[in-house]
C-alpha cells in the first residue's frame, strides 16, 4: 500500500512539473509572480487529484478487506455448527 500511495504521488508531482513547463512555453512571459500563481495552482490540482486517488484505492481495499473477513467468519460458523 505504501509502495502505491508513494507511486501516485510520485506521477501527480510529475504531472505537475510537465504541465507547467509546457504552459509556460505557450505563453508570453507574464512575470514572475503569474508564473508562480501558476506553479502553484498546478500543484493543488495535482495533489487533490492525487488525494482523490488515494481514497478511492483505499476505500478498495478495505471493502475487499471486510468482504474476506465476512467470508471466513462464515466458513469458521459453518464449521463450529453443531451437527
Amino acid at each position: 500500500m505504501r509502495f502505491f500511495v508513494r507511486g501516485v504521488c510520485v506521477l501527480a508531482l510529475l504531472f505537475a512539473l510537465v504541465g507547467n513547463v509546457f504552459a509556460q512555453s505557450n505563453q508570453p512571459d507574464q512575470g514572475a509572480k503569474s508564473d508562480v500563481k501558476e506553479a502553484g495552482s498546478s500543484t493543488k490540482r495535482a495533489a487533490k487529484k492525487a488525494g482523490r486517488k488515494v481514497k478511492k484505492g483505499t476505500r478498495k481495499a478495505t471493502h475487499k478487506a471486510a468482504k474476506k473477513t465476512r467470508q471466513g467468519a462464515q466458513k469458521v460458523e459453518d464449521k463450529t455448527e453443531p451437527q
